[in-house]
């Protein structure tokens, strides 16, 4: 079976990195699905998405993104995030909270991490 590497990295820490046999993430063109063998890439992330990684062995792995970038060359995808944090991370109280504040970085985080518990929830 064709397998990817991928990296999911934020300006503060590596969230995961390994083998996996798909990688998904919301761009400002659109939710793209990479697979082995797709062609080179660079996308610019939502500032509120999420990325959804099926790594190889292991439960699939949801996280909300904020700002950053995709980058897909050969079989290897780095998702470079300004700010991540896995789904399952979220403290939903006060991503709910968030979305009424005034400012925009932390309505958009809101978004996001409500986002990846939602599609973490949907398995």
């Amino acid at each position: 079976m064709a397998e990817l590497t991928a990296q999911l990295v934020s300006v503060d820490r590596m969230l995961w990195s390994g083998p996996a046999s798909i990688v998904t993430a919301q761009t400002i063109e659109g939710e793209i699905g990479v697979l082995p063998g797709h062609e080179p890439f660079l996308g610019q992330l939502k500032e509120n998405g999420v990325v959804t990684i099926r790594p190889i062995s292991g439960d699939r792995i949801v996280a909300a993104v904020q700002g950053g970038f995709l980058s897909v060359q050969g079989d290897r995808v780095t998702v470079l995030a300004d700010y991540a944090i896995f789904a399952d991370e979220v403290d939903s109280a006060e991503a709910e909270s968030g979305l009424e504040a005034q400012d925009e970085d932390v309505k958009h985080r809101s978004e996001a991490e409500l986002a990846a518990v939602r599609r973490n929830e949907s398995r």
